[in-house]
């Protein structure tokens, strides 16, 4: 049977099915196989993980991991990651690769090597500047990164990061999401107008000389379509209805957005702030919608009222590409002995990323 054949043969079964083959195939597969579940991630695939978290997290995870199959209920980029970081007789398996992240297509490799050059022209990059890619990013940005060095980042340690960055050189050129650079910059002191945005599009990303020379962080003219639909009106008519609520917000979100927020951090830090919040609480929540449904369910026994910012649905479309039915296939798959899906980050490139990676893990708090 050709292999679309057999994938159509799983999206047939019912949620139910899937979830007791998959229960089925993880206890036959044992210790071989671990699987990786981002905090976004639907819940009849939540469930299933055996370590979950943020994508500093899980990198730690996949680090550390002894089984021989590494199966990552994310995006792509965090396959890669999870390969980049494991043993070369480990293999890193996405359930469906067209699970991929639409702020990481904003930077390509073509794209930040033109902007290289482009700065180049202008300034000394190897001497004056640190690239920095959020993890949200390829393989080969992150190899970037290593080759020039430089390193990657995370919403939970962007701070430690920048930090580092700006010890070694006087500039940051920041990819691809300009929000996570700017929040985090604009927390560590730095002034507005000393950032700047590179709109990748434009020849020198559509800046003078004189605003290149005078910026301190060059920002990606990327972002994610989830956060930015985030609007400080949404936290605004909140609070007129519930002046006691608290709001919290993901710095992938606008600045605005940020500047109005009460808390600002990542998917494990909000995570961490609602839990440890007194009973009959009330939260507004600016990151992906299957994170506020589960803290909601998770502390309405405690009296905690969670709220998803926006009135509209909002939820990260290549994030719930993983379903129960491809999580099946892939591991009733290891089984018979045929790894499908498999991610394979070229040694040439994985050994610088893996560099910049490095800088990131012991930096990171």
């Amino acid at each position: 049977m050709a292999e679309a054949a057999v994938i159509q043969s799983y999206i047939d079964l019912s949620d139910n099915e899937c979830e007791a083959r998959i229960a089925r195939a993880k206890a036959a597969l044992g210790s071989q196989v671990v699987i990786l579940g981002h905090h976004y991630q639907r819940e009849e695939v939540f469930r299933f993980a055996d370590y979950s978290g943020d994508s500093l997290k899980l990198s730690r995870r996949a680090a550390a991991s002894d089984a021989r199959y590494i199966v990552f209920c994310g995006v792509h980029f965090m396959a890669e990651v999870a390969d980049i970081l494991s043993r070369p007789e480990q293999r890193a398996i996405l359930p469906d690769m067209a699970a991929g992240c639409a702020m990481a297509d904003m930077a390509d490799l073509a794209k930040v090597e033109r902007a290289w050059r482009e700065l180049g022209e202008i300034l000394e990059p190897e001497q004056e500047v640190t690239p920095v890619t959020y993890i949200n990013s390829a393989a080969n940005l992150k190899a970037f990164c290593g080759r020039h060095g430089g390193i990657v980042c995370t919403s939970s340690n962007a701070q430690a990061v920048l930090k580092w960055a700006f010890d070694r050189r006087e500039k940051v050129l920041f990819f691809p999401d300009q929000h996570l650079g700017r929040n985090t910059g604009y927390g560590m002191g730095i002034p507005l107008e000393e950032m700047v945005v590179w709109d990748f599009n434009q020849p020198y990303g559509g800046l003078t000389r004189e605003q290149i020379q005078a910026a301190r962080m060059i920002l990606w003219q990327g972002h994610c379509s989830v956060h930015q639909m985030f609007q400080p009106v949404h936290i605004d008519r909140f609070l007129e209805r519930y002046p006691d609520a608290k709001v919290i917000s993901h710095p992938e979100n606008s600045f605005e957005v940020c500047q109005k927020s009460h808390y600002v951090g990542s998917t494990e830090y909000i995570i961490k702030a609602i839990r440890e919040a007194e009973p009959g609480t009330r939260w507004l929540v600016g990151t992906e919608l299957n994170l506020v449904n589960r803290l909601r369910e998770h502390y309405k026994t405690e009296g905690k009222s969670i709220h998803f910012m926006s009135p509209t649905v909002c939820m990260c479309s290549t994030m719930f590409r993983i379903d129960p039915q491809h999580l099946a296939w892939s591991l009733e798959n290891l089984i018979s002995g045929q790894v499908v899906n498999q991610i394979k980050v070229p040694e040439e490139e994985a050994e610088l990323a893996r560099l910049a990676l490095t800088r990131m893990l012991e930096v990171s708090p």
